[in-house]
């Protein structure tokens, strides 16, 4: 549960940082809809929008957002940047981003490492530690029966499935994450996330107070820039745990 934290840990950072996700679900929004203004015609749109909606994101928003990607509104272009590196106490860590501007960002995630006691490090550095998966996590409640789970996530195209203390964890290949996500969302389950994630092959559980002080202070800083769309780690433990 360390890589992920509880599920009123996950409620409690989305309600604590709305604003800053507003901004990434906007980008995300506007890249999707490069390939269509659609959402009946843009899975991966229709899955941003959803998304978007499910923490309440303002629709003048959404419909700016996807008027930029489709050249209706003017605005910026975004690329997409990945940088790899070691965090306080050797964490493996991985920072996807959207930037109008890679010289900027790149010299944040450089500083922000440095400044943590972490070392940004080549491309690859880190990377063959991790497999690009779909995931998706649904919490556990006393109307969901796992069995149906199992059978309804394996009908939908997923590949695996993890049960934790309160959720379940299910996993795609990037490729079907729409297909799955759209399959279970019309079966009745409801996501507490679901993203494209870098889910590690082998986890990290650094110990010291300095350590995690500066571990959970890169990580903040991080999730919190706007060019920063997700912070992928191979934390074996919960950094926010009380």
């Amino acid at each position: 549960m360390g890589r992920h934290g509880t599920i009123a840990g996950r409620k409690a950072a989305q309600d604590s940082k709305r604003a800053a996700m507003f901004t990434k679900y906007a980008k995300a929004i506007t890249v999707a809809a490069k390939d269509g203004g659609d959402p009946e015609y843009n899975a991966g749109l229709r899955v941003a929008i959803e998304k978007a909606k499910a923490i309440s994101m303002p629709n003048d928003n959404i419909t700016r957002a996807i008027k930029k990607g489709t050249g209706e509104l003017g605005g910026a272009a975004y690329e997409e940047l990945s940088f790899e590196g070691y965090g306080a106490g050797g964490v493996a860590v991985i920072v996807d981003c959207l930037t109008d501007n890679n010289n900027r960002t790149a010299s944040f995630i450089r500083s922000t490492f440095d400044k943590y006691g972490g070392n940004l490090g080549t491309p690859g550095c880190v990377s063959y530690m991790f497999s690009r998966k779909g995931v998706l996590v649904i919490e556990k409640t006393d109307e969901i029966d796992e069995d149906e789970l199992m059978e309804a996530m394996l009908e939908a195209g997923a590949e695996d499935m993890e049960t934790e203390d309160d959720c379940f964890t299910i996993y795609t290949e990037p490729a079907a994450y729409t297909e799955v996500y759209e399959n279970l969302k019309s079966a009745g389950y409801e996501f507490v996330e679901s993203d494209i994630e870098m889910v590690p092959s082998m986890e990290s559980t650094p110990t010291g107070e300095d350590v995690i002080k500066n571990l959970r202070k890169m990580m903040d800083i991080l999730e919190d820039n706007d060019d920063v769309q997700k912070v992928h780690s191979n934390l074996g433990i919960d950094l926010w745990e009380d």
